[in-house]
């Protein structure tokens, strides 16, 4: 089943970055709609090329970004029990690596606490970039960012708050609101729908919102954006994309509706014959773009018969 969100070439993220700084996310197979025991995939479209690598865990461990025949970007991950332990991107510029430009990002943990992880970033020429202290709570959850650069010290925090099937996540940096992420359910006769509504804010201030509504499967329904209206003190609507899918669930269309138009992109798949299926293939009329995946497998592990030996 395809899921309800495609590779967008040198876009993809690494990391959940939000408003106010990393938060530290590891990354597999999934996140990347993927299935099954993927060992590469190459990603082509028609403006770049993109690798991927994964363990036997599912761990991706290397990225390749190809820019043109001289300029490519590779990104590493190493990981120790199961968490992310080091991440180094090395630039490349007509084939020679920019040691200014390329980083070393080392992650610890504090075994007398449990709930801080350090992380430091220094470039390949040496050059201190910044350190980021990570603060969870007794729930695991990120409460502190303390990050330290050339420029000082910036905090910022995340807020948690429940309220009956409402739960909201507030981001400050130094105490300035930056971004709310309230996250809701509804009844409604197909199933109960999960909706999150992202508000972001400039200096504490509304600016713009992003509503999301997913069915029960967590496959996107709707998308709707907003922009903040000062004169009326409310979030104004400017356009809303809705999601169809065929019997399988795989995406068929997005129809895009603002006030004064409306647009439709259609999806063609091809996919391959792994147990699994992956699509191969992602055509979107009428603009015609593609993207084209080359896939490739680690071997399944046989199960063992009676008479077997160990």
């Amino acid at each position: 089943m395809v899921k309800n969100y495609f590779l967008s070439f040198f876009t993809i993220l690494f990391f959940a970055v939000g408003l106010l700084g990393q938060e530290i996310r590891i990354l597999k197979v999934g996140d990347f709609d993927l299935n099954g025991k993927v060992k590469t995939c190459l990603v082509i479209t028609d403006y770049g090329k993109e690798l991927f690598e994964f363990d036997t865990q599912g761990f991706l461990t290397r990225t390749v970004t190809q820019y043109n025949d001289t300029d490519q970007d590779i990104t590493y991950y190493k990981y120790s029990d199961g968490q992310l332990v080091e991440k180094r991107m090395e630039s490349y510029k007509d084939e020679v690596l920019d040691a200014a430009t390329s980083m070393a990002n080392f992650y610890t943990r504090d075994s007398l606490q449990p709930g801080k992880v350090m992380e430091q970033i220094i470039s390949y020429d040496k050059e201190f970039i910044e350190q980021q202290e990570y603060v969870y709570d007794d729930e695991d959850r990120l409460v502190k960012i303390t990050t330290s650069h050339a420029g000082g010290v910036d905090e910022s925090t995340i807020e948690y708050a429940s309220f009956k099937n409402e739960s909201t996540k507030s981001y400050f940096i130094n105490a300035i609101l930056e971004k709310s992420v309230r996250t809701s359910e509804r009844k409604r006769a197909g199933g109960t729908q999960k909706v999150i509504l992202t508000k972001e804010y400039v200096d504490g201030e509304p600016n713009k919102a992003e509503e999301e509504v997913f069915d029960a499967s967590g496959k996107v329904l709707s998308k709707e954006m907003f922009e903040y209206d000062g004169v009326k003190n409310e979030f104004a609507s400017q356009k809303k994309s809705f999601y169809s899918y065929n019997a399988e669930g795989i995406l068929e269309k997005i129809t895009t509706r603002t006030s004064n138009s409306e647009s439709v992109k259609e999806y063609i798949f091809q996919f391959d014959s792994n147990a699994e299926k992956n699509w191969t293939k992602q055509i979107i009329t009428p603009d015609n773009a593609y993207s084209t995946r080359r896939i490739t497998y680690y071997p399944e592990e046989k199960e063992k018969q009676p008479g077997d030996s160990n």
